[in-house]
């Protein structure tokens, strides 16, 4: 026997020690001044560590992070394993306490490197990035934390070159002892200058519980701050009308859906956090494994949070067999509410009071409702009810009535709530004057192509303004500048910039036209103004795209053509719902057929997830085979070789963008708002990054083809 484990099992424990630790590590960043190029390799613009909570956001120390020029600094990380590091812009969003001039409680200057408790900052990525690992937080207060030894991680200077450091600290104590400010005080090894800010983790249950704080006086050890004293941060003085108006839950649901989607993404061979807090024999309580735990925690964070911290009080007071006391700091989230259950005097976290917390989070009042708050629900009861299969017959058939009384009191509710319009969104580009861009590639030369400008009435008038012939493609942009900016002054109104429609052939719908600067230093076309791409050889597409089917499988072109405007009046008339088509749940699968995509129903709006990923079919039949199912609206991404991204924020932010407009008429609104918020650093729209949309009316027919280059 070794150390009480017999020698397999103790290699076992090793090696899942190992990849936690090298999990840590690769979720560890070091945070700069905002430099340019290789000064960000330099000492002398290093601040500190943090590391990453969810995608986009770092956690670090507020005296670190508020050592950057107006709260901006510069964030280097780790990616996917032997791809080095990258760096991303970065903004303090928040720190607490919130306190950005420097003072103490007095007012006094605080010396360098000091910050008051509980020193903590919320850094928000201004670029998407994807390709990141994100620590598990863990649910219950660091308050709970036993005597023992913990991990950590940061980053510091060695030698003149920066380097990542971690090691094990003894916990010593507390400071603030059984309150909602509590401490630990670390000792045993020197702790140099820049690991500030990097995670402290509970080894035992593979769960960051802190953040840690250097000492100023150059003593050995140090103090981690617990990551609980995040629910300090500022509650919205109004009712939240989405998720990311309030930070903490912003920031958490985020995190619970990452790990929850990277578990359940198959393709990827990095070990995740739960896998190996499996290996590791971590149990949160005593009832769930580490796997059902990040399970029903994502599936918690798809709903809308708790209306209030008193509501959710209110849960779980309303828990019989809860005999644990109130955590502090008060929970905020779903998830504070699951790891208040753990300490149950009775059972730590008995199955009968989890799947009764479930439940009440399924039926609880709801701060607002999204588009995909009805599927939550119901994945939440999927697990809930597969989960009370080991339970007795007699609590499940509580819980069955207990479903079929709300899904009978939403009935109801829907049925006395009188018919509203929709006023959130601008009417659509659709109704007005647009620019119209016509591509036309020259076989022979498949770098150039021949292009058009013209305006384009809402009654399908084009009037040509600009022509053009053997243009490389790689130099459009710089042709296009004078003949669309003409355009955009026939069609543009005040605070209205027109939609622009960019004609292309089939094997060009990939084009990024809207990421196109047209004169240097401008703003990308796509955050300007509306840009969606139509099909302009709809006639010439490949028998290949009809996958099994040959074209004389199909009706004629008649039919197809009222099949296509009668998906078009559908979706302009309803609410469309997105079917995401070459992706489950992060595993590639095939496009449909034509004669499977033309089964579906006419709300439908064909979602890629995978474009430019390796895939069954390229990408341009992929598209091809959408358009020759009767689609005039269809979504993707451009994923630009990032196989490893994780998928489902992509997925649910599809389901819930294209189900909220009133009708597909505000589609290229709606998408240029994403591109908007993009440009403008907002992390709630990261997932639409390389976004493209497909508006192609039917009832608005391109000029022919053979006379693009005659004269209007």
């Amino acid at each position: 026997m070794t150390g009480g484990h017999a020698p397999g099992a103790s290699n076992a424990f090793d090696a899942a020690r190992r990849a936690l630790r090298e999990l840590v590590v690769a979720a560890t960043v070091r945070i700069h001044r905002p430099v340019v190029g290789y000064a960000l390799e330099e000492p002398d613009t290093f601040l500190g560590s943090g590391f990453f909570v969810a995608p986009n956001w770092v956690l670090t120390c507020a005296h670190v992070a508020c050592g950057g020029e107006g709260g901006e600094v510069v964030v280097v990380y780790g990616t996917t394993p032997g791809r080095g590091t990258s760096t991303a812009p970065g903004r303090v969003v928040a720190t607490l306490p919130d306190r950005t001039d420097r003072t103490d409680r007095t007012g006094q200057a605080l010396p360098a490197g000091n910050w008051p408790a509980p020193d903590l900052a919320l850094v928000q990525l201004t670029e998407p990035v994807d390709d990141h690992e994100c620590v598990y937080v863990s649910e219950r207060p660091a308050a709970y934390y036993g005597e023992g030894r913990v991990l950590y991680a940061g980053w510091t200077e060695n030698e003149g070159r920066l380097q990542v450091l971690d090691g094990t600290l003894t916990v010593q104590g507390t400071i603030g002892g059984w309150s909602s400010d509590v401490q630990m005080r670390l000792g045993d090894n020197d702790l140099p200058y820049g690991v500030s800010g990097g995670p402290v983790i509970d080894p035992e249950r593979g769960e960051v519980i802190g953040v840690l704080k250097a000492r100023s006086d150059h003593r050995p050890g140090g103090t981690s701050t617990g990551i609980e004293q995040l629910r300090t941060l500022r509650v919205p003085a109004e009712a939240v009308p989405a998720e990311h108006s309030d930070l903490y839950q912003a920031v958490f649901h985020a995190h619970d859906r990452y790990h929850r989607d990277r578990q359940r993404h198959p393709a990827s061979r990095r070990q995740t956090w739960t896998d190996v807090q499996g290996r590791l024999g971590a149990r949160p309580g005593r009832t769930l494994s580490p796997d059902e735990r990040i399970q029903l925690l994502g599936r918690l964070a798809e709903l809308p949070p708790p209306q209030s911290t008193r509501g959710l009080l209110d849960i779980l007071d309303s828990l019989p067999e809860l005999q644990a006391p109130t955590p502090l700091p008060a929970p905020r989230g779903w998830r504070d509410g699951l790891g208040a259950l753990y300490e149950s005097a009775s059972d730590d976290g008995a199955l009968e009071l989890v799947l009764d917390y479930a439940m009440r989070a399924m039926s609880a009042p709801r701060p607002f409702v999204v588009p995909s708050t009805p599927d939550a629900e119901k994945a939440l009861w999927v697990w809930v009810w597969q989960t009370a299969q080991r339970l007795s017959a007699r609590y499940r058939s509580g819980l069955a009535e207990q479903r079929f009384e709300r899904l009978r009191r939403r009935e109801e509710a829907e049925r006395d709530v009188p018919a509203t319009v929709f006023g959130a969104h601008r009417v659509g580009s659709a109704a007005r004057p647009s620019a119209l861009l016509e591509l036309v590639r020259r076989g022979w030369e498949p770098d150039r192509c021949d292009w058009s400008v013209s305006t384009a009435a809402p009654g399908g008038e084009v009037v040509r303004l600009h022509e053009a012939e053997r243009t490389l493609l790689a130099d459009l942009p710089a042709h296009l500048a004078g003949p669309l900016g003409e355009a955009f002054r026939h069609c543009d109104e005040p605070g209205r910039p027109a939609l622009l429609q960019v004609a292309l052939p089939h094997a060009l719908l990939g084009l990024e036209v809207d990421t196109w600067q047209l004169t240097p230093g401008q703003e990308p076309l796509g955050t300007l103004r509306p840009v969606v791409v139509r099909c302009a050889d709809r006639d010439l597409l490949p028998d290949e795209a009809f996958g099994a089917y040959g074209t004389d499988d199909l009706d004629g072109p008649d039919d197809l053509d009222a099949e296509r405007r009668a998906r078009w009046r559908w979706l302009h008339g309803h609410r469309a719902r997105a079917e995401v088509l070459d992706c489950d749940e992060g595993l590639r699968k095939p496009v449909p057929t034509v004669e499977q995509l033309r089964a579906l129903s006419h709300g439908t709006v064909p979602v890629l997830c995978r474009y430019g990923d390796l895939r069954y079919e390229d990408d341009a039949e992929a598209l091809a085979r959408i358009v020759l199912g009767g689609y005039g609206v269809a979504l993707w991404r451009r994923r630009h070789g990032r196989a490893d991204a994780v998928c489902g924020e992509f997925h649910r932010g599809t389901i819930d963008g294209i189900a909220e407009p009133p009708s597909a008429q505000h589609l290229p609104e709606a998408v240029h708002d994403l591109r908007m918020r993009l440009r403008a650093g907002r992390t709630e729209s990261f997932w639409a990054d390389g976004v493209a949309l497909l508006y192609d009316d039917p009832h608005q027919p391109l000029p022919g083809a053979g006379d693009l280059l005659e004269a209007p």
